[in-house]
């Protein structure tokens, strides 16, 4: 199997280069309105935005900075095919303003934002983000009445265009088949709390980025990878097309990568986009690790079930071990094996390999 990742330096209101009904899947965490660090990026959309800022009308503002991304919500429509799905990040942002302090409804403007553009509203996700903070409150302290809660999650909204996918061709009946995940990973992924998945930093730590480049993924707010990976198998099949239009460090064209899939992205800021492609070589690395971790947790799932005398049923010949039901026997695990450069710049192709079982000349049927 072979795929390919794309990056474009480009502006995500404007996704040239796409074709309409092309895109598969959308995963993105766009720059969130009415928090500070992206105060400037919304300044140099339009004259608007800053004259509200600087007159400290947070509603106008919020209202300006989400038709910019209203403009996005559009294009995306455009991309995506029927059945295709949309996966946002986003968080709410509480703000100070002439003296008043509220909330500012991002991930509900959002909501709006994708329906007028012809998305259909799905049950999203509430990630509850890990967070050191001693202080569990903000305001007036121990006396009621003045004090607000901490804000310690973020929301994963999640569209269709139009009705389900189809898969109507015996071909792409069984790449859903291949593309399967596991029982237990379905009942921890399917639910509507995500928590225990941490942040950037260490991941850029444990991938060799030096200071500047952790710079770079903090101006980014870049997502956790874990959240792209989880997406990306639950919505895609491999081979399919992955899109970010807010590519930022490129955390989703990388887990697109690493889970067998196309992926495009589209940076405005030149250093990000650098990064990202960096990034990309050391995909091998990455999807042995990722594969081999899922593949681990699933034997020792099978092992504890065993031991509870409810051992799982079916058998995935290819991976050589025990699954929970008929739809995973046919599952795969595809690994990068080798990437390399394409003619443009910018450009990707990324080979694969079936992942084996470790095991697998002790495991039998």
């Amino acid at each position: 199997m072979q795929t390919q990742l794309s990056t474009f330096a480009g502006d995500a209101r404007d996704l040239g280069g796409v074709a309409d009904d092309s895109i598969h899947l959308v995963v993105t965490s766009p720059p969130y309105p009415m928090i500070e660090m992206w105060d400037g990026l919304f300044k140099s959309l339009g004259a608007g935005v800053a004259f509200a800022l600087e007159n400290e009308n947070g509603a106008e503002a919020f209202a300006l900075m989400h038709q910019e991304l209203d403009r996005v919500w559009r294009e995306c429509h455009r991309v995506v095919v029927a059945g295709g799905l949309v996966c946002i990040n986003i968080g709410d942002a509480t703000r100070t303003m002439r003296g008043g302090f509220r909330l500012y409804s991002n991930h509900a403007r959002v909501i709006y934002g994708m329906e007028q553009a012809g998305f259909v509203p799905l049950p999203d996700v509430l990630w509850r983000k890990p967070t050191n903070a001693p202080n569990k409150f903000m305001g007036s302290g121990m006396l009621p009445a003045g004090a607000y809660v901490t804000y310690e999650h973020e929301y994963i909204l999640v569209f269709r265009k139009g009705d389900r996918r189809k898969f109507r061709s015996e071909a792409e009946k069984q790449l859903r088949r291949q593309s399967a995940f596991f029982w237990e990973e379905r009942n921890r992924w399917f639910s509507d709390l995500w928590s225990g998945i941490s942040g950037m930093g260490q991941e850029w730590d444990r991938m060799g980025m030096n200071k500047t480049q952790s710079d770079l993924r903090a101006k980014s707010a870049a997502f956790p990878l874990a959240i792209p990976l989880r997406l990306i198998a639950m919505y895609s099949l491999y081979g399919d097309m992955v899109l970010d239009p807010f590519m930022g460090a490129g955390t989703t064209i990388l887990a697109a990568g690493a889970m067998g899939r196309n992926g495009v992205g589209f940076e405005l800021v030149p250093a990000l986009a650098n990064q990202a492609l960096a990034r990309v070589t050391q995909l091998p690395d990455l999807g042995h690790s990722i594969a081999q971790g899922r593949i681990e947790a699933h034997l020792r799932f099978v092992e504890e079930r065993t031991r509870q005398g409810k051992p799982p049923k079916y058998w995935n010949e290819e991976m050589a071990c025990a699954v929970m039901t008929r739809q995973e026997r046919q599952m795969r695990v595809w690994v990068p094996q080798e990437v390399e450069s394409a003619e443009n710049a910018g450009n990707y192709r990324i080979d694969y390999r079936c992942f084996e079982n470790p095991e697998r000349d002790q495991a039998g049927a």
